[in-house]
């Protein structure tokens, strides 16, 4: 009995440690567009550059609310991949070949990620569209959140 409970403990904090390891997130978002006539654009990308999110967050009352003034210039971040994805639609409509391109190219984009240690952790989806009346606008956007021990 003593073995077993002995046993038992001893795994038990062996999932501590594993739960107290720290993740890196990695996220790489693929936009599709949906615009009719191949006039949108499309693109894989991902971002080099880190940014802190605190730097850039701010607590708001009545009275500071117009005092904060958003550093835009400073949240950009302008070392990124930026892999070219082809339009759902041309002249002709759908393109299903199109798509199968860019589920070719999004394939190997996760293909890589995994090779160097990522795993897929998460996938979120939406589409945007203005939907009105001759709707003219809209993207297909997924983000594909990876994860990994940090190094």
């Amino acid at each position: 009995m003593k073995k077993i409970l002995l046993a038992f403990a001893f795994v038990s904090l062996l999932s501590l440690d594993i739960q107290a390891q720290q993740y890196e997130v990695k996220i790489v978002t693929s936009i599709e567009s949906i615009v009719p006539n191949g006039l949108g654009r499309s693109r894989l990308v991902s971002a080099n550059d880190a940014r802190d999110y605190k730097e850039f967050t701010t607590t708001q009352t009545e009275e500071d609310n117009s005092r904060n003034k958003s550093k835009r210039a400073e949240i950009r971040v302008k070392g990124f991949d930026e892999t070219k994805l082809l339009n759902f639609y041309n002249l002709g409509g759908i393109r299903f070949q199109n798509i199968a391109s860019n589920d070719a190219l999004i394939e190997s984009k996760i293909n890589d990620m995994l090779a160097q240690g990522w795993d897929l952790a998460f996938v979120a989806s939406a589409v945007e569209s203005e939907g009105g009346k001759g709707d003219g606008k809209g993207i297909f956007i997924t983000r594909y959140i990876f994860k990994r021990l940090k190094q």
